[in-house]
Order: structure tokens, then sequence, then C-alpha cells
């Protein structure tokens, strides 16, 4: 792991010194000019009486996570406990840089498939719900191979992309867990995906959600990098983007590729290295984060 680590971070330096040499003589790196969330600065979720926030959020249908599906499903920091804990450590990195640069909307993606982005995604905002003061909505938009309400457990028949679409209200495709994490799944592939996420009523529908929920987390279940341009075409709707790698698959070459690639369009806040199983001994869960 360790070398694993070092590898990336040391190509990370090179590269970041490239760019500062070449910035001197053309232009910088392109990057959002400004976080997404300033784009929404005319909804102005934040002056709306916490009263209206709290009644939307509980008027969506209650979803109570079955340990077991959890469990299958891989998602372990439903409950706090050493299991959790790298997780628990991400969720706390995650959230200073995302106060420090006022960022609300997280992309998370993978180099190619089998990363165990979704896994991240959900132990994330199940870790993110223990903190009480914090509202935490999930957006699968992964449209081509939802996974999201198999993992878990849902049986409604949601589709969030046709809210993405413009054609349906949020609330009609949305669940919530206890008065803080809500889910927007899909049980059936989308049509179009790239031309969907790409599309300009797309950035429009996530104002609109963040001028109804004014959630604090927005987390985006992103496809592979590899599976086509879906996520970059949508990386301009989010401030920032974490990529989840797989120990033992996931080789460094790609790894760096594909930061390089979300570097050019957003901000990236780190890399989680998934399925590690060369930790300490003391330590008995599997996932590092750095």
């Amino acid at each position: 792991m360790e070398r694993i680590q070092s590898a990336i971070q040391k190509a990370r330096a090179a590269r970041e010194r490239q760019q500062a040499g070449g910035a001197k003589q053309d232009e910088a790196v392109p990057r959002s000019a400004a976080p997404v969330a300033a784009l929404a600065e005319a909804a102005a979720p934040q002056a709306r009486p916490a009263e209206e926030i709290s009644a939307a959020w509980m008027a969506l249908p209650a979803y109570a996570p079955q340990p077991r599906q959890l469990e299958k499903s891989r998602v372990v920091s439903f409950e706090p406990g050493p299991k959790s804990t790298p997780f628990d450590v991400a969720r706390t990195r995650l959230l200073k840089q995302m106060r420090a640069n006022d960022w609300r909307r997280i992309a998370i993606t993978s180099p190619g498939p089998g990363c165990g982005k979704t896994m991240t995604t959900l132990n994330l905002a199940f870790s993110l719900a223990r903190q009480s003061e914090i509202r935490t909505l999930v957006i699968e938009a992964d449209l081509r191979r939802p996974a999201l309400a198999k993992a878990l457990g849902l049986k409604a028949h949601h589709s969030f992309s046709t809210v993405l679409e413009g054609a349906s209200q949020a609330r009609d495709h949305m669940v919530r867990h206890g008065p803080n994490l809500a889910f927007g799944t899909n049980y059936l592939p989308a049509k179009n995906a790239a031309e969907l996420l790409q599309s300009a009523r797309v950035a429009e529908v996530l104002d609109e959600i963040e001028a109804e929920y004014a959630p604090d987390v927005m987390l985006f279940d992103m496809p592979p990098l590899q599976a086509g341009d879906d996520t970059l075409g949508f990386l301009d709707k989010v401030d920032a983007a974490l990529l989840v790698a797989a120990a033992g698959s996931t080789t460094i070459e790609q790894v760096d590729l594909a930061e390089q690639e979300l570097a050019a369009q957003t901000n990236v806040v780190g890399v989680v290295l998934n399925k590690c199983r060369y930790l300490d001994r003391d330590q008995d869960y599997g996932y590092g984060y750095y």
C-alpha cells in the first residue's frame, strides 16, 4: 500500500510542478472558476426558514435500512465501530476541504469498473449521516448501470433520471433515512445517459434541488471514467471529485491518468484505495485513504 501511495504522490507532485511551470508561460490548468454552489446563489437555499427545509426533508418517504442488506452490500459505516473508522476518517478530511473551499457537490468516480465507487459513496453517506447537523443528499448519476437501489434493498421503481430531465419531481424519486440523509436512485438504466448528464437542464434541476432541500453535502455516484464521456461531461456541475481505485487491479498508470482527467475539469479532493489487504495487523478493515 505504501509503495502505491508513494508512486502516485510522486507522479502527482511531478505533474503539479509541470503544470505550474506551464502556467507561467501559457494559461493555468482549467479548473472550475468558482464553486458550483455559487451558481445557485440566486436561489439562496440558506435564506429559507429552517422549518420549511426540515418539512421538505420529512415529507420524503422514509427508508429503514436492513442490517443484513447493508452487510451484503459491504456498507459498514451505518453504525460507528472499527470497520467504519476508515470512512469516518475520509468523511472528516472531505468535510474539512469542503468547508475550507465552500464546496457542496462531490462527484465520486473510478478509473474503471469494479473499484467499489458505489460502496464508497454509500459508506461516506452513512458516515456523514451520523453527524446530525449535516444534511447529505446522494444522487445516482451512473445512469447506465444503476446500483444504489439494489445495494440499499429498495423495492420502489424510482427513476431519478426523469428528475434530471425535468420530467418528474425529486420528491417522487427519493427516500429519506432519518432526518438528514436522502437518496435519489434509479431502478432501471436510462437512455442517452451522456447527453442527459451534459445537458443544461441538469444544471437547472440541481440548482432547484439545492434550493428546495439545502443539503450541506451532495454526493454523486458517477460512472467509471473509462465507461464513456458521462462523467467528464458532468464535472462542470460539481465542485470537486473523489477518485476510487482498487488495490491489486487498478494500476498506478490508470490512477494517474484518471487524476489528470479529473484535475483538468474540476478539483480533486483525494484518492480512496479500496480492497487493500496489506495493512497493519492490528487493523481489521480493508480500505485505505490518503
